[in-house]
């Protein structure tokens, strides 16, 4: 799974700089004044070949009694509960305050691996300016400055380096391995019935038992077998350690949503029957996208709502998950065994999708035809010529076709292509990508 760092500091010290500058986008907003930042707020790095999880936080004042400050602190404390490392970021142009003094405190009573950053660091080559942040207590201070991309690399090497990550060359591709599991996670909202769907699978109350003390990061997984599969049920539902929970905190651990999802082999959404499809099913919805894996979704509770409520959730799903048109949709109650049989086929079929195996001469055969029933459209001077195609992936399928001008093409033409692709092969559960190269010509650097 993924390594969790999160950034804590007090307002206005650039952890959200930091956080765009780490995840390479532009997700959280920035401006120059204190507070911006309330949520915590998730994104993905990359270090090399090593891949984490980066929580941008409000900020940080531990002692604020009341009013949105002590909000921003409990969504802090998560996300200090929620991580393997806490980058701890401070100002290094305004220097110390008692406010740094406070956090750090605090961090050191979490109990959680700690790098002290000073960013805003960019000019100090003596670093004589640094030299006060030695009294937080934290060890060496490394300036950085998030802005103009300074001491990025050693920074989140010296936040990593103690988790002794395994090299990703040296881990072995359990989807080309038949006998391995299917890995299958069970994500969605707090109290939609992931646990309780499990343990009718199970046919005991299997999970109470996996509820022990633990860091958040451990998962609730379970072997189980059908049908002669072997399947590895992942339950999302977060795992806090007693005595470092906060109780006003949610229980819901989005960490721990995201790391089942990008270990998994299949997903399965659920849904909530009497809540319909909120904002938060849809980002998890999103990132199960993002992250490529095949995917079914249930509707819990089904047994719950009247007509009226059931029709309006099915118009909630075709307006708020058009992304997920591929996956098939169930409607069942975990609790009084309904509909389930029906969800496992999805699962195989999904899994079957995701690792399917794709010829070029049959890929190539399906693009010419798609080609002479419907040419793609010109771009000025050129058409784009799609010559020949080929498997680039699997989990998801990646689709690698290769031409002439195909900068040019449409996403209209894109998704005409990916539905040739899918009934052609029948992929049903599974996103399916398609890549385009362009052929360069030898001859267009040379003069006449």
């Amino acid at each position: 799974m993924k390594p969790v760092v999160a950034l804590v500091g007090r307002p206005n010290v650039g952890k959200s700089t930091l956080f765009n500058r780490l995840t390479q986008t532009r997700d959280a907003i920035v401006a120059d004044f204190a507070g911006l930042t309330r949520d915590r707020h998730y994104g993905n790095g990359r270090l090399g070949k090593h891949e984490f999880i980066v929580i941008d936080t409000g900020g940080f004042e531990p002692d604020a009694g009341s009013g949105i400050y002590k909000e921003m602190a409990k969504q802090t404390r998560q996300a200090v509960a929620e991580a393997d490392v806490v980058i701890f970021v401070v100002d290094a142009r305004e220097g110390l305050s008692a406010q740094d003094h406070d956090i750090a405190n605090e961090l050191r009573r979490l109990g959680k691996p700690c790098v002290l950053a000073a960013n805003k660091a960019e000019g100090m080559h003596d670093g004589t300016k640094l030299v006060d942040f030695y009294e937080l207590g934290f060890g060496d201070v490394h300036g950085v400055s998030a802005a103009h991309g300074q001491g990025m690399r050693d920074l989140v090497e010296l936040a990593l380096a103690p988790l002794n990550l395994p090299d990703p060359d040296d881990e072995t591709d359990e989807d080309d391995d038949v006998n391995k599991p299917i890995k299958l996670a069970v994500a969605g909202r707090p109290n939609v019935g992931k646990s309780t769907l499990i343990n009718t699978w199970l046919g005991e109350e299997r999970l109470v038992a996996f509820d022990l003390p633990g860091t958040t990061r451990d998962a609730i997984s379970v072997p189980f077998e059908r049908n002669g599969q072997r399947f590895e049920l992942i339950d999302t539902a977060g795992l806090r350690r007693k005595g470092k929970v906060f109780e006003a905190i949610e229980k819901f651990s989005v960490v721990k949503t995201l790391q089942a999802i990008e270990s998994a082999n299949v997903v399965l959404l659920l849904l909530d029957a009497t809540q319909g499809v909120t904002d938060q099913d849809a980002h998890i919805a999103g990132y199960i996208l993002e992250s490529g894996r095949a995917v079914v979704i249930a509707i819990n509770k089904w047994d719950a709502v009247d007509s009226y409520q059931r029709e309006q959730i099915q118009r909630q799903i075709e307006t708020r998950l058009p992304f997920l048109k591929f996956a098939s949709l169930h409607f069942i109650s975990a609790i009084r065994r309904q509909g389930l049989g029906p969800v496992w086929q999805a699962i195989a079929q999904a899994h079957k999708s995701a690792t399917r195996k794709m010829s070029t001469p049959v890929l190539t055969r399906l693009l010419l035809e798609a080609v002479q029933f419907q040419a793609p459209k010109r771009a000025g001077m050129f058409r784009p010529k799609l010559r020949y195609a080929h498997q680039g992936g699997m989990n998801p399928p990646v689709i690698i076709i290769h031409g002439n001008s195909l900068e040019h093409v449409t996403e209209a033409y894109k998704r005409f292509l990916e539905g040739r692709f899918r009934k052609e092969f029948d992929l049903v559960g599974t996103p399916l990508r398609i890549q385009f190269k362009s052929s360069q010509n030898p001859f267009a650097d040379k003069d006449d």
